[in-house]
């Protein structure tokens, strides 16, 4: 008769040694995620449009041996690939990627106002999504214990607000990119995608921009969580989906953390 396996210590630094890349990496919800990939135990290279706010990161970070900043248009073939070619020329690995990129501002003008090339620009998570991920899968495929994929979504690919086309379309399109993506690469590589809720981003900005959130008793309170999200929340989430021996088992899944706000039933 076989016996129930013992009891096995949890490891404190679930990123030891891997390397992972996170786009939109130097701001918000990027940051968070970086952060707590150095803290988990593993090296991070991010990717900005903005140079301050990357120089920012590893000067208060000051851990230069596991931190690397580079310049990432996430929309360019060739920004891409050589945001990728860095890491591999630092690292010799890429373990995780976190395609986070994208612009924030979800509203648009109306439909008939809005031309192609406007259009094209707010899909711009969804192609740096497929552009980043096509240059880091052959290292991906590499990775001692299974590469990891974490596309970074919305709760707007469930739910909208008028005149928000574009955002919603190219985060539905994430999701759907994500179990596409995941049956193609299993079992090498895991994909996973996390569509936060509101998150307060403004005290992760770029120091000359940072600011303290001002946040109501009503923000909060909208939430059954309780209160806004912060960016530390989907950091969490995105170390247990990066680290092989947490998330193993799990892929191609939407991880909804938007503090139970798409379950509340809304009236006016």
């Amino acid at each position: 008769m076989s016996t129930v396996p013992p009891i096995q210590p949890w490891n404190p630094v679930p990123l030891q040694d891997r390397v992972v890349l996170v786009t939109g990496g130097a701001q918000g919800i990027g940051r968070g995620i970086a952060q707590a990939v150095i803290g988990a135990g593993g090296s991070v290279v991010i990717g900005d449009l903005d140079a301050e706010a990357g120089r920012a990161c590893l000067r208060e970070w000051d851990v230069p041996a596991r931190a690397v900043f580079r310049r990432l248009d996430v929309a360019s073939e060739r920004s891409t690939g050589a945001f990728v070619a860095a890491a591999l020329d630092r690292f010799g690995r890429i373990d995780g990627l976190v395609n986070n990129a994208g612009l924030p501002d979800p509203h648009v003008p109306p439909l008939e106002q809005l031309d192609l090339a406007e259009w094209n620009r707010r899909l711009s998570s969804l192609h740096g999504a497929f552009l980043c991920s096509r240059h880091a899968l052959p290292a991906l495929r590499e990775s001692e214990g299974g590469g990891a994929i974490i596309n970074i979504a919305s709760t707007r690919a469930h739910q909208s607000e008028p005149h928000s086309e574009a955002y919603a379309a190219a985060k539905g399109g994430l999701l759907a990119f994500t179990h596409a993506l995941a049956l193609s690469e299993g079992p090498k590589v895991r994909v996973n995608c996390i569509s936060p809720g509101w998150i307060a981003t403004e005290a992760w900005r770029a120091p000359a921009s940072r600011r303290r959130p001002k946040l109501s008793q009503r923000d909060h309170a909208q939430h059954p969580a309780g209160r806004v999200g912060t960016p530390e929340d989907i950091a969490a989430l995105a170390v247990y989906l990066l680290a092989p021996s947490l998330s193993g088992f799990v892929t191609g899944q939407e991880f909804i953390a938007d503090g139970g706000m798409t379950r509340r039933m809304q009236y006016d």
